[in-house]
Formats: C-alpha cells, structure tokens, sequence
C-alpha cells in the first residue's frame, strides 16, 4: 500500500489508532478509505457499493465506541468492508473470498472485532440483544450496537427481535443503514434539526421530568403521551419503532460524518433500547455504483476508470434456464405465479417480472412467508413457483413442511445454489438441501445434470400434482443447448449413461458430468439417476445385480444424502454389493476457488480415479 496515496489509512491498523485522530481528522480519512476499496476491490473483484455507502458510518462507529469490548454486529455483511479494512486486515483486503484469503463476511475465528458470524440477514437485532442481555447477567458495562440494512429489515426475525427487545431494558443500539434512496429534501435541514434536538440532552431531560411530574395523574399523563406520539409521527418516521418500544431518532444523513459523531455519542449516554436512522447511499463515491447499485453489489476484477463494467456474451447459467423455462411456462399458462425473496436477479427472474408483473412477487428477504404465500397461492387453485437459493430454503423449512407438504400442495420449488458457491462460502453453500428434504413426505426431488435436463426437470415438477423441489447449481452447466419443446421425465427414474463393468458410479445432478470424464479413462458404468425421491429401486436393484461395487456421487452432505437413499434401499432388500458414498464432508466448507474446494474433500477426477483403482 502507497503511503503517499493513503497517508492517514496506512496509520491505522485498529480502531485503537482511529480513536487516537483528531476528529478533523475523520474526513480526510473517509475519503482514503473509500478509495482504498474502490482500488482494491476493483483489482481483485467482490461486493461493492454497500460498502462504499456504510464508510463514514463505519469510522464513526469504531471512533465513539470502545470496540471490541463494545460489540458492534453487522447484518449480512455485505456492507462491513470497510469494518475489515478498519479492524487489522486492511493489507489483506485483496485476498478477500479467495482460498485461504479474507472471509467474505465477519465471521468470528477471523478476528475479535467481528463478534457474530453473519451471511444470511435479519440476525443482527437478535444477536445483539443476546449480547446486551449478557452484559446485564454478568454487571459489564458496555454497549451492543446491531447494523441492519432497510432490505434486511424486511426479514421477519428482525421484528421479532425489536419486539423482545422493548420488553426488557437492555442498552443497546439498532442502526439501520437506510440505503435505498439518495439524500433528498425530506431529509434535510428541518429533520436533521429534529433529529439533533430528540437526540439532545435537554429533550431528555424534559421528557423524563415530563414523566415524573405526571406520575399519578394517568388521564393527563396519556393525554401528553399521546400528542407527544402525533407529534412526532406527523414529523418523523419512527412512530413504528417507538410503538415497538425504541426511542427512535433520525432520519440523519449517513454521510454527514460530524453530524454522525455527535449523535452517537449522545446516544451512547442513553439508557434502553435506541434506533438510529440514517440514510446512505450504495455505491457512494463512485458515480458508476451510485447510478447502478444492483449491478455493482458484487463485481468481477474491473478498471475503475472505466464506467463500464466488462461485459460480453457469456454462456448460459443454470439460472438463466430457469429464467427463460418460466417465461415460457407462464406463456402456456395463466395459472402460474411466481414468488421469490429479494433474489429477483439472483434467480433471474427479471425478465418475468417485466413481462408478467402481475404475476410475480418479490416478499423481502422472508423466506418463511415466501414458503407459506406460495401455500396459500396453491390453495386457491394457482400454481406457484418459488424460486429460493439452497441455504435461503433452510430458514423456510418448517413452512415446508407444515404449510406445503403436510397439506400436499402443488408447489414448485426452484432451488438455485445447490452444492457449493465458492467465494461466499458456509454461509451459502448449498449442502444439505437433499438431506432435509428427502425426509418430508409428499416431497418429489429433482437433481437435473445439464442445461437441457435442467429445463425438463422444471418441467416435469411443474407438471406434478404436488411439492416438488428442482435442486441446480450456481454457475453454468455443462454447455447441453437445451431444447424449445418440453418433454417430462418419469417419475422417479433415472438412466444409464455409459455402459462399464465391476464398479457403477450413481451420480445425482452435477456429479454426472465427473462421473462421465471418469468414464473416458476407467470402465466404470455411469447412472444419471436424476430422482433423489423417489429413488430408482429398479436401476439400483439392476446395478447392484451387475457390479461389484457401487458409488454414489453427490454435491450434498453425505450425511443423510442420496447416497444414504441408496444404502436405505440396498439394506432393506438384503442386496449383496459393496457400497462407497461420495460427497460433501462432515464440515462446513471454506470459501475459495471451486477447483481448490473440490480438491480438499476429494472429490477431483484424479482422487476418484485413485480410489477405484
């Protein structure tokens, strides 16, 4: 790192060092910082804009609050890299989301400013509000401070939280980094006087004198409580938060960094649960990433200068099957709908919202209600298709069973990051979809191995008169164009590949194509078996008849896997074969390039090669 280019950065290596600078200081510093990460991120690639709107917020953070004895939780985690650069690992800030370099969100064994682990959103109220409550069993005097931004707060469990929150006097802070719109007049000078003198001291004490002073005198006492509380909905907000029981204070510019001290270190002097609003900018900094924050959220390598990010045709993703499959699906069909929570580009269902608004519903980040608004869609006659990455399901399991399954209603499930995700790592690794799912009854699990497969196996779910679930990949597929016309497979049957001898290799979903390069240099049988439930009895029974041993291959946990609906079945009939499963480890895997990750739980060509030999 130049130290002509970033003389103040290059000073601090934790928040010890920033709260040695003058307070003049900070500005120079923010402007630093913010093009520290706009040089880094744009040479190594990484989420972006959240990060460049959440810098004042973060050096402010760390200056008034004694970090790490005071805990500051972040939500999601998308938003903390400045937090990183700030907390000892700026010079590592490159290596970020590569094997064995910097986590892609704070996660504890990383350092002892990162004091929760985060991924999936909507946590850090919760976690936050543990740690108050534990500072008060244990008589510590510190402050707890959850970071969430406005999309995370459209989670459930965040409510859930505030609203525990209020039914105790734990001291602690909810800021919520309001970053879905520009700085504008409604939060200009008149509520940053507002915010300031709710904020102040002098309101306090009126407020709380106020209090004493009509002790006793109920009628009177609920008549100023409640003109307090039009008041202040009339000018603000936060009448929400108050009810939920938070002394509300803000909206405040969030790039405002002096104005952003003073309040927290008023804040810091408050008693109970306190909520700050501030408004900040995504991509903040950098006109491309402010003008574009969805396409800026994470980023290949770029050159900064440019302001454009690369671009050019690139192959199919799994995802993209799934977009155009259900663009096609609604053409044929009025009946369909289709739900997702906040993973409208992750899913790609941009186009199907464009060209069937009315028919698509984007819910927040609420898994759970995604689950059970599709139930409730089914009954009603629709058919509705939920389109949920593999981790994001987990959240929505008991909906799952109890809302769809349990009542055996017609809803596809579309499952997108399935097996493993590379750089953003356990938190997204989808390894144990298969596992949960194939013990619901109803449950009829699709594991498609190409493009082609991809689209009829959606097809093919669609078609099924129940819960259904299509478990795919992230990334492209193998390169299959797949077919204009749909055509549905059989329930629960798979097929024969390649043709070999003593040992068959039953390979589910993206495992097919490894098994088939294993195939070109060991004679070795290959099954497509497609179906995880139900299992093919039939072509495991023939398998088993013909071959000495047998290997399921899968990117999902071992553990409760397919290959455990293969065992279940070979001991249940008594069959005579040998039997080794393959997939993902005991463990949560790291982050980092997916040939290296494949590697390290062998799970290469080359290792499974070895094995058979």
């Amino acid at each position: 790192m130049s130290e002509s280019t970033y003389p103040l950065l290059q000073t601090i290596d934790s928040p010890v060092e920033l709260r040695e600078l003058d307070k003049e200081q900070l500005l120079p510093l923010a402007d630093e910082l913010r093009q520290y990460l706009i040089d880094t991120i744009s040479s190594c690639g990484g989420h972006f804009a959240a990060g460049l709107g959440t810098v004042e917020l973060t050096l402010a953070l760390h200056y008034v609050f004694n970090t790490p004895d005071d805990k500051i939780v972040w939500d999601v985690g998308h938003q903390a890299y400045p937090h990183k650069v700030l907390t000892g690992r700026r010079d590592q800030l490159a290596t970020i989301r590569q094997t064995d370099g910097l986590h892609p969100f704070p996660v504890r064994s990383e350092s002892e400013y990162d004091t929760f682990a985060v991924g999936h959103s909507s946590t850090s109220i919760s976690a936050a509000l543990g740690m108050a409550l534990a500072a008060q069993q244990k008589g510590e005097d510190r402050h707890c401070v959850a970071v969430i931004g406005d999309g995370a707060l459209t989670g459930g469990m965040a409510f859930e939280a505030m609203n525990h929150a209020a039914d105790t006097d734990a001291n602690m802070l909810v800021v919520l980094n309001d970053n879905e719109m520009s700085i504008s007049e409604n939060v200009g000078g008149l509520n940053k006087y507002l915010a300031k003198l709710l904020a102040g001291r002098f309101y306090q004490r009126v407020r709380e004198t106020g209090k004493k002073a009509l002790h006793g005198m109920k009628p009177i006492s609920d008549f100023v409580g409640r003109a307090e509380e039009h008041m202040r909905g009339m000018l603000l907000p936060g009448t929400l938060f108050e009810e939920l029981g938070f002394h509300y204070i803000g909206p405040i510019d969030g790039h405002d960094l002096p104005t952003l001290l003073s309040t927290l270190e008023t804040i810091k002097t408050l008693d109970g649960p306190q909520f700050l609003h501030v408004v900040t900018r995504k991509g903040k900094g950098y006109e491309p990433a402010e003008n574009d924050p969805i396409a800026y959220h994470g980023v290949p390598i770029f050159d900064p200068k440019d302001t454009n990010l690369p671009k050019g045709k690139k192959p199919k993703t799994y995802s993209n099957i799934f977009g155009d499959f259900i663009c096609d699906m609604a053409e044929q069909d009025e009946r369909l709908v289709a739900i997702t929570p906040a993973m409208r580009e992750g899913s790609d269902l941009i186009r199907f919202s464009r060209e069937y608004p009315e028919r698509y519903y984007d819910v927040g980040i609420a898994e759970q209600h995604a689950v059970t608004v599709s139930a409730g869609l089914a009954c009603e006659g629709l058919k509705p298709v939920c389109a949920i990455y593999s981790t994001f399901l987990q959240r929505g399991y008991d909906q799952l069973i109890h809302d769809v399954a349990l009542q055996d209603l017609d809803v596809l499930f579309a499952i997108d990051r399935a097996g493993l995700v590379g750089g953003d790592g356990a938190t997204h690794n989808g390894a144990f979809d298969i596992s949960f799912l194939r013990c619901i009854p109803n449950m009829v699990i699709m594991a498609p191995s190409d493009e082609n497969e991809c689209r009829q196996c959606l097809y093919t779910g669609y078609q099924y008169k129940g819960p259904a679930a299509v478990r795919y990949p992230r990334g492209m597929g193998t390169g299959v164009e797949p077919t204009r016309d749909f055509t549905p497979f059989e329930i629960g049957k798979g097929e024969i590949k390649q043709q070999g001898t003593n040992v068959a290799i039953l390979a589910f979903g993206s495992m097919v194509q490894l098994a088939l390069d294993i195939a070109k240099e060991e004679n070795v049988t290959v099954a497509d078996m497609r179906f995880v439930k139900p299992i093919d009895e039939a072509l495991i029974e023939k398998l088993a008849a013909e071959h000495q041993l047998l290997i399921t291959l899968e990117e999902n946990a071992v553990m409760g896997g397919a290959g455990s609906a293969v065992n279940e079945f070979v001991l249940d009939k008594g069959l005579q074969v040998r039997i080794k499963n393959l997939g993902l480890p005991d463990r949560f895997i790291e982050h980092g390039d997916i040939k290296d990750l494949f590697e390290r739980i062998d799970l290469t060509k080359e290792q499974i090669l070895e094995l058979i030999k």
